[in-house]
């Protein structure tokens, strides 16, 4: 059995790896070992998570995931949490969180195999009820941005989030030059979106280097 950390935090200037010592500390206060840790900045409502599904791709059956909270794992909506679920009990992986003391518990005892299975059922269900949680929070946060900058455009105090330009400008210089996409993702950790929206205005001719 090998224990894998799961790292995730939303943007690339929020700190992914803030949570890793309370991990460690986590696993070893219960004498394990981490193996492994997978850390990146993805949106957790997304299921384009590189480091995410490595980890699968690299679990044994009754490799543990390890996470600081549910949220770092999933803010997906039904059908993809039902998938990437899905994933995770083919290849028998568990999860335990910081925040689900039911998977504690799950690992830290001795049982048999009813004993084994009523612990799985439980941990389950726990485990849909904070993904749903996590779900409803990233919903509403989103709510209540939208809410805002409509109320801020209705008096004119809304000017939106400032052009990066210098790395615009960067981005569509590595366009001209025939990069790929995920060179350019790699090098710069924009999305996908950013740079359609500036590969269109390459071919407007809009590039200053």
């Amino acid at each position: 059995m090998f224990i894998r950390a799961y790292l995730r935090a939303s943007t690339k200037d929020q700190d992914a790896k803030r949570a890793e010592g309370e991990l460690k500390k986590f696993a070893a206060d219960r004498q394990w070992k981490i193996a492994a840790t997978y850390v990146e900045n993805e949106s957790g409502a997304t299921l384009k998570r590189p480091e995410l599904f490595r980890l699968l791709a690299d679990c044994q059956p009754g490799d543990i995931l390890l996470v600081e909270q549910i949220d770092r794992l999933t803010r997906l909506n039904l059908d993809d949490w039902d998938q990437l679920r899905r994933q995770i009990t083919e290849r028998q992986v568990l999860i335990v969180s910081l925040d689900l003391p039911t998977s504690w518990t799950m690992m830290s005892v001795e049982r048999d195999e009813i004993q084994g299975r009523i612990f799985q059922a439980i941990n389950s269900m726990m485990l849909d009820v904070l993904a749903a949680i996590a779900r409803k929070d990233y919903e509403d946060r989103r709510r209540r941005q939208t809410q805002g900058i409509a109320a801020a455009k209705v008096v004119g105090a809304y000017r939106g989030r400032p052009e990066d330009t210098k790395r615009n400008d960067a981005i569509m210089a590595m366009l001209k030059r025939g990069q790929t996409w995920e060179s350019i993702r790699n090098a710069t950790g924009c999305s996908n979106s950013t740079i359609a929206r500036l590969a269109k205005r390459v071919k407007k001719g809009e590039v200053t280097a």
